[in-house]
């Protein structure tokens, strides 16, 4: 098991960037794929139609996301923890990801860079 953490700069204010992550319809406008996602703890996600599925166990409007991921087979909670903060740029997103499978890490760290972080940041340089 690895964890994984990283800042990332998105030129938006962290409200938006928060809705940009929380909303469905907003999340399927920069990944491009059917999203289920609700801000209610306890309530089943699904991202990139059913590629990526969890819950959500934590949410502070603006400012923090808590999601567990789902990994086949695997015993450990895989914890996703991302907080917001302005930035003079828009915003600094802190993104801990925990207990990732070795046979999963390096896709993953690649998909936070070029799916996930990186259409964020794409979405708002319009």
């Amino acid at each position: 098991m690895k964890d994984f953490k990283k800042y990332y700069i998105i030129p938006a204010l962290p409200g938006e960037v928060y809705l940009a992550l929380t909303n469905p319809i907003t999340i399927q406008l920069w990944t491009g794929e059917a999203a289920v996602m609700s801000t209610e703890p306890g309530s089943e996600f699904s991202l990139w139609d059913g590629a990526i599925v969890g819950k959500n166990l934590e949410f502070e409007t603006g400012k923090k996301i808590v999601q567990q991921w789902y990994f086949e087979g695997q015993p450990e909670e895989s914890i996703v923890t991302i907080k917001l903060f302005e930035d003079k740029a828009g915003t600094s997103a802190e993104l801990r990801h925990t207990n990732i499978p070795d046979a999963d890490y390096d896709n993953m760290v690649e998909g936070w860079d070029d799916s996930y972080f990186g259409a964020v940041i794409d979405f708002y340089h319009w």
